[in-house]
């Protein structure tokens, strides 16, 4: 469709309506959230850059979520979002990191990406395309990597299993593809981030940690996200989402946490929360 933007119907809804081939009445689908006790917590958590270790790029951060509840981390770019999640998910990123992590009350070790997942812990990075996929490999390949254990024996992959697992959650995920065998770079954007998501769910997670769970992808596939989001908190599982659109967190999560400058500046629950007020915490500090 094309039509110029000074006509009177040349609206939001009329732009997603074409893109979509459908209206969509919310741009969140609804959730009304069952929150229970807290499920992950960190404490006094501080990272230094891997190379100029003198800089602290997170700095005592403390932050916790429940189980079933939706947690947005809100900061601007550099800000230390990112650099907090992947030094939690077994030491991704950063050197000199201090603190501590709590799953239902018990502390627990996360120095290794092993030692994460162990623990329930799974982290969907920001940029798909280079750490959360193998783009050349199969559906079925990618959704069974983060838990390979599942579907071996001997050191050796059950293919007719990790076929069947993948199967199942293309139907799940409404991943749009004839078959599981499609190459994962083959898919557009969203259908991605729907085989990322799979192939955390697959390891049977109690905390996930999103990080831009909808970047590049269209509106229509972000409120399948949205949707997929909404379901894992239902089931349960403590969820935390970092995003760069203030109006994403606003209309997902339960609570949000502002971060400047590698230091959490505030937390403001959903009731409370606007786009003006995360600004000025995301804002806190600086000259």
């Amino acid at each position: 469709e094309t039509f110029a933007m000074t006509e009177p119907d040349a609206t939001e809804g009329r732009i997603i309506r074409a893109m979509v081939g459908r209206d969509l009445d919310s741009m969140f689908p609804p959730h009304t959230p069952e929150i229970g006790e807290e499920l992950f917590r960190v404490e006094n958590w501080t990272v230094h850059h891997p190379v100029d270790t003198t800089r602290k790029v997170v700095d005592n951060a403390s932050f916790s979520v429940r189980a079933g509840e939706i947690v947005g981390f809100a900061g601007l770019m550099g800000a230390g979002r990112t650099e907090l999640a992947m030094s939690i998910f077994g030491r991704s990123y950063g050197s000199h990191i201090s603190g501590a992590a709590f799953k239902a009350g018990q502390e627990i070790s996360v120095r290794t990406v092993s030692e994460a997942i162990r623990h329930g812990i799974a982290y969907a990075t920001e940029d798909r395309k280079h750490f959360g996929l193998n783009l050349i490999g199969s559906i079925a390949v990618n959704i069974s990597a983060a838990a390979l254990s599942k579907l071996s024996r001997f050191g050796i992959v059950d293919r007719f299993s990790e076929n069947k697992v993948a199967e199942d959650y293309r139907g799940q995920m409404n991943i749009k593809t004839p078959n599981v065998s499609v190459l994962a770079g083959n898919l557009s954007g969203g259908n991605q981030q729907k085989v990322v998501l799979s192939k955390w769910m697959f390891s049977g997670p109690e905390i996930l940690i999103l990080d831009e769970p909808t970047r590049g992808i269209d509106v229509g596939a972000k409120y399948e996200i949205y949707g997929i989001i909404n379901a894992l908190a239902a089931q349960g599982k403590a969820v935390v989402v970092i995003s760069s659109e203030l109006p994403e967190l606003l209309g997902l999560c339960d609570r949000i946490y502002a971060i400047s400058e590698g230091t959490i500046t505030g937390e403001v629950d959903r009731a409370d929360a606007t786009q003006e007020r995360l600004m000025h915490l995301m804002t806190a500090g600086k000259d």
